[in-house]
C-alpha cells in the first residue's frame, strides 16, 4: 500500500512539474521517479541529489604485432557515489562481440570472430577471485564477496588478453602491421540514478554509454612502431629518436602542418629509439574512455590550432596514415579548421581536449581525441566524414550521452554540425544537395514499417531503418527546425545552457527538453511531443488560396520551416518563409496571411531540406 502511495506521490509531482511549462511530454515510470527523487530537476539542470559513479584507471597494456594479442593489467579505484549498497560488479568488454556466441545485428565472416577476453587474474580488494570470462557476453557479472557500501571506493586488479580480429571493423587489424585498438580494457559498466546496472548486451549496431574516468596508462610496442592515442603523451624523449621527438613538440604550438615522420624515414628505423620494445605513456583526465591505434609503416602529420581564444589554448592536429591513403594528406589541414569552426561558431563551445588524430582504417567512426576513417577516394566525401566524427567529441564525448538508449542524443547532432560546417566549407547548395540526397531521401523514401516510429523510441530496441532514421536524419532535422524557430542568437544561448548544465554528466532526453525550455524562456513542449512522441513524417500541401491568404495543411505533422515562392500575375515574385512556430496552435492546418494585396498566379512550397514525401501537391496554380 505504501508503496503504491509512492508511486502516486511520484506521478503527481513530476505532473504538476512538466505542467509548469505547458502540454505534458511522455516520461516512463524510471524516469519520472528519477526527477521526484532530485537526482534530476525540471529546470533542465541535475538535482540536488544528481550523483555519479567514477573510476581510476592505471592500465599497462601491450600489444604483439606477431601473435596480435592485446594483453593488459590494469587497476581501478572504482568510487560509488550513490546511495546503492553494490554487491555486484558488472563488467563490460565490448570485444567480446567477436565471440561466436555473442548477439549481432548482422552476419559476419569467420576473419571477424575470436575467442574473446581471457581473465589470468581478478582480485577485488586484494581478494581473488576465479572468474571464467568464456561465459560472459559483452557484459559479465562478478558477485563481490563484501557489498561496496554507498559512498565508498574498492580496487580491482585485472590482467587480461584477447585476439585483434583479422576483420577490422571499429577496431582490430588494418594490416598486417597496423593495429586500431578500441575497446581494449575491461571496465565496470555505467551505474546510474535512472536505470541502474547498464546490462544491455553489446551489439554490432549499437554504440556506447560511460562513465567519465580518469586514465593513466601505457602501451608497449615494438621498435619502430608509432603509438597513437587519446590522452597526452608523456614520454616522447624516451619512445622517439630527438629529432622526431622535437618535431612533434615543435608541432604543439605551429601553425603550418609538419611531417613528423615521411615514409623513407619510417622504412629506415630511425624514428623511434631501437629498444626491442618502447613504452609508449599517457594520461587523459575526466574522459569516457581512451583507445589506440600503432603502425611501423604509417605517415605522421602533425600540427596545432587555437581553440580557445580567452585562455589562448592549442590543440594537437595529428594523422596517421598509409602512402595510399591520398584522403588522409590533407586530414591536418582540414582538421585544423574543423576544431577552429566548432570552437567558435557551432556548437560554439571551445574544443575541450589537448589533441585529435585522425588514424585511417576502417570504422568512420569516433573516439575520444581519435576518429578511424577509412580511404574513400573522394577528398570532400572524407572531409565530410571527418567533420561528423569530429563533431561527437561534443556529444557523446563532452556530454555523457547514453547512445546505446538515445543515439539521437549524439548523432542527430554531429549530423547537424556536419551540415552547418559543410555550409562553410562547400557553400549551402552543395551542403544542401549532401545532406538532402545523404541524410534525408533515404529516409523520407523509405517504405519499411519501421520507417516513422518516434524518435524518443530506445535505440537499443529498433533495428533497420527505424535505428537509422530515428538516430541520424529524423533528429538532426528536429535539431535544425528549433534553429529556425528560435533564432540563431537564442537558439545558441539555450544550446550553451544545456551543455553546461551536463558537460561531464549524463543528460538522458527530458533534461534536453527542459533545459532548452528553460534557457529559451519558452514553452516548447508542443514542439517536442511533435517532433520526439508521434508518428509524424514530412509531408505539407497547399490546400487552399483566398486572395491574400493561403492555408497550408500537414498531413504529415511535422512542425517543419517552410517556404512559400509566389508569383504575382505582374510577374513579380516574393518569397515568404515561415518557421515552425506556424504549427504550434494548429499542428494540421498553418494560415499565412500575405501583407502584399496583389493577386497571386501561382505558388510553390519549399521545405529546402525538409523534403516533401509528396512534392507534387506542394505546387498551386490560379485557374
Amino acid at each position: 500500500m505504501r508503496k503504491n502511495v509512492l508511486q502516486l506521490v511520484v506521478i503527481a509531482f513530476v505532473f504538476l512539474a512538466q505542467n509548469s511549462f505547458g502540454q505534458e511530454l511522455y516520461m516512463p515510470r524510471n524516469i519520472k521517479e528519477a526527477y521526484a527523487k532530485g537526482t534530476r530537476s525540471m529546470d533542465g539542470k541535475p538535482g540536488k541529489n544528481y550523483w555519479q559513479n567514477h573510476g581510476t584507471y592505471t592500465m599497462e597494456i601491450s600489444v604483439d604485432p606477431k601473435t596480435k594479442i592485446v594483453s593488459g593489467t590494469e587497476s581501478i579505484v572504482y568510487e560509488n557515489n550513490s546511495n546503492d549498497t553494490l554487491r555486484n560488479l558488472p563488467i563490460r568488454f565490448v570485444n567480446n562481440l567477436h565471440k561466436p556466441s555473442s548477439p549481432r545485428g548482422g552476419s559476419v565472416s569467420d576473419d571477424f570472430l575470436s575467442n574473446g577476453l581471457t581473465i589470468t587474474s581478478l582480485k577485488i580488494e586484494g581478494e581473488v577471485y576465479k572468474e571464467d570470462a568464456r561465459s560472459w557476453g559483452t557484459v559479465g557479472n562478478v558477485k563481490m564477496k563484501k557489498p561496496l557500501l554507498p559512498h565508498s571506493k574498492i580496487t580491482i586488479n585485472i590482467d587480461w588478453n584477447y585476439p585483434l580480429s583479422k576483420e577490422s571493423g571499429r577496431e582490430g587489424q588494418i594490416d598486417e602491421t597496423t593495429f586500431f585498438v578500441a575497446y581494449s580494457y575491461p571496465r565496470v559498466t555505467v551505474f546510474d540514478d535512472y536505470n541502474k546496472w547498464d546490462k544491455l548486451p553489446h551489439t554490432d549496431r549499437q554504440e556506447f554509454y560511460n562513465d567519465f574516468n580518469d586514465y593513466t596508462y601505457s602501451v608497449k610496442a615494438p621498435k619502430n612502431y608509432i603509438v597513437y592515442a587519446t590522452g597526452d603523451l608523456l614520454n616522447p624523449d624516451e619512445v622517439l629518436q630527438p629529432e622526431f621527438s622535437a618535431r612533434l613538440k615543435k608541432s604543439y604550438t605551429a601553425d603550418e602542418v609538419m611531417h613528423i615522420a615521411n615514409e623513407q624515414e619510417m622504412k629506415s628505423g630511425v624514428v623511434t629509439k631501437q629498444n626491442d620494445w618502447n613504452v609508449w605513456k599517457f594520461e587523459a583526465k575526466h574522459i569516457s574512455d581512451v583507445c589506440f591505434g600503432l603502425s611501423d609503416h604509417y605517415l605522421w602529420d602533425a600540427s596545432s590550432v587555437l581553440v580557445d581564444k580567452k585562455a589562448n589554448r592549442r590543440a594537437s592536429v595529428q594523422a596517421a596514415y598509409d602512402v595510399k591513403g591520398t584522403d588522409f594528406v590533407a586530414s591536418v589541414k582540414n582538421n585544423q579548421y574543423a576544431l577552429s569552426y566548432f570552437s567558435n561558431n557551432w556548437p560554439g563551445v571551445p574544443y575541450p581536449f589537448s589533441k585529435m588524430t585522425a588514424f585511417q582504417g576502417f570504422a568512420d567512426m569516433e573516439y575520444p581525441m581519435m576518429c578511424n576513417d577509412s580511404q574513400m577516394g573522394d577528398p570532400v566525401f572524407a572531409q565530410l566524414v571527418q567533420d561528423h566524427e569530429v563533431a561527437h567529441t561534443y556529444f557523446p564525448f563532452y556530454m555523457g550521452i547514453n547512445e546505446t538508449r538515445y543515439a539521437f542524443m549524439d548523432e542527430g547532432w554531429a549530423t547537424t554540425f556536419e551540415y552547418l560546417i559543410g555550409i562553410e566549407e562547400h557553400g549551402k547548395e552543395a551542403a544542401d544537395k549532401f545532406y538532402k540526397n545523404f541524410r534525408v531521401q533515404q529516409y523520407i523514401n523509405d517504405a519499411s514499417t519501421e520507417e516513422d516510429q518516434p524518435i524518443i523510441s530506445m535505440s537499443s530496441q529498433l533495428s533497420g531503418a527505424g535505428y537509422g532514421n530515428n538516430s541520424y536524419g529524423k533528429a538532426s532535422l528536429s535539431y535544425i527546425a528549433l534553429k529556425d524557430m528560435l533564432g540563431d542568437d537564442l537558439f545558441k544561448k539555450s544550446l550553451h545552457a544545456y551543455m553546461e548544465n551536463w558537460n561531464g554528466k549524463h543528460p538522458i532526453p527530458w533534461d534536453y527538453f527542459n533545459a532548452i525550455n528553460t534557457a529559451s524562456g519558452k514553452n516548447l513542449n508542443w514542439f517536442f511531443n511533435n517532433w520526439f512522441f508521434t508518428n509524424n513524417y514530412i509531408d505539407i500541401s497547399v490546400k487552399s488560396v483566398a486572395k491574400n491568404t493561403i492555408s497550408v495543411e500537414n498531413t504529415g505533422g511535422f512542425a517543419i520551416p517552410f517556404d512559400l515562392n509566389i508569383v504575382y500575375t505582374d510577374e513579380t515574385k516574393e518569397t515568404v518563409h515561415q518557421t515552425p512556430a506556424v504549427w504550434e496552435t494548429n499542428q494540421k492546418i498553418a494560415t499565412v496571411t500575405l501583407k502584399s494585396k496583389k493577386q497571386i498566379k501561382s505558388i510553390v512550397l519549399d521545405g529546402g531540406i525538409f523534403m516533401d514525401a509528396t512534392p507534387a501537391n506542394n505546387t498551386w496554380s490560379a485557374k
